[in-house]
């Protein structure tokens, strides 16, 4: 697979009236799976409707597939959409549904009864295609939009807020759908505001804010760009006060907390007591996360603080995201 961009919006914009959905953005989308994330509002529909070819820029522009999207009906049978918006006709059967949008793409009555019940069975509606869209569940409704985003067997699939509504066996079943299609050579733009939802699909990822291009990486070096942020670990220990202690007298650690006292742990004076707290967790901010592992051993060894557990935010995307934002 070409590592050449798919996707390249240069200095894009797209404003309705006085509000502005996308300003001035500059960003690359690469083959694979590409997880489009931000809060809502963020502007990840309106980059998607620009790159299906709904939306016209207001500015700039954007090349998919080596082509300008708006009103190119050359580039179409290459994309496959699956908007947020429930847009179901409820008297039609899902296969019916997906079918009916394949004979309005060109394909025959033959292809596109085959094609409709092979992405039925794919997203997982094999036994429930006949049925009217009108009964199904709001996760159900969710796989037909799915399912005639992928009918046609597009290059690009550009898929907005795709598992909303999916149970917890449902979501693992899409997610696994997602990597089938891209070991088979589709590129995914999955968007989303709830951030651990793409931790299982891809690394690469572009993060929107206010309509602006706020990173863009895979997970670890968009992590490694906040220098100027301290890395949060979290220790859970029997005698948490005993190692905080220690560790605040570290050039690289910033600060410490006890997670049950409502003050920070430097707040707090030695009692001298050798009586070992209850179980307690210490949130530790360090510059230095490679530095503070190494020290780390050493400091169990001499405070024997009871250490049951570590665990660094470091490589967590709700992390990644509120210290961006910050």
């Amino acid at each position: 697979m070409s590592d050449s961009p798919i996707i390249h919006a240069n200095q894009l914009g797209r404003w309705y009236g006085e509000v502005v959905g996308l300003s001035d953005l500059e960003v690359l989308f690469r083959p694979g799976i590409t997880g489009l994330l931000g809060p809502n509002g963020a502007g990840k529909s309106t980059l998607m409707r620009l790159i299906v070819g709904e939306l016209k820029p207001s500015r700039g522009s954007i090349s998919v597939l080596g082509m300008r999207p708006f009103a190119n009906r050359a580039l179409y049978p290459r994309l496959g959409f699956a908007p947020q918006q429930d847009a179901l006709y409820d008297d039609m059967s899902g296969v019916g549904f997906v079918r009916h949008l394949l004979r309005m793409g060109g394909f025959s009555s033959g292809e596109s009864k085959r094609m409709a019940t092979t992405a039925m069975e794919r997203v997982g509606l094999a036994d429930a295609m006949d049925r009217k869209c009108g009964q199904y569940s709001k996760g159900m409704r969710q796989r037909t939009r799915l399912a005639q985003a992928i009918a046609h067997n597009p290059d690009l699939l550009v898929l907005d807020e795709p598992l909303t509504g999916l149970d917890p066996v449902g979501r693992r079943q899409i997610i696994d759908l997602f990597a089938e299609l891209a070991k088979d050579g589709k590129s995914l733009i999955v968007s989303s505001h709830v951030l651990h939802e793409v931790q299982s699909l891809t690394d690469t990822i572009v993060l929107l804010h206010r309509g602006r291009l706020l990173a863009q990486g895979d997970v670890g070096e968009i992590r490694g760009l906040l220098s100027s942020h301290p890395r949060e670990v979290r220790i859970q220990a029997r005698d948490p006060r005993r190692l905080g202690s220690l560790l605040l007298s570290w050039p690289h650690v910033k600060r410490v907390e006890v997670v049950d006292d409502s003050k920070p742990l430097d707040e707090f004076e030695s009692t001298g007591s050798d009586e070992p707290n209850r179980i307690g967790e210490l949130i530790v901010f360090t510059e230095d996360l490679n530095g503070f592992y190494g020290k780390l051993g050493g400091a169990v060894q001499e405070t024997a603080p009871g250490m049951l557990s570590l665990a660094s935010s470091d490589a967590d995307l709700e992390s990644v995201f509120d210290y961006l934002t910050q």
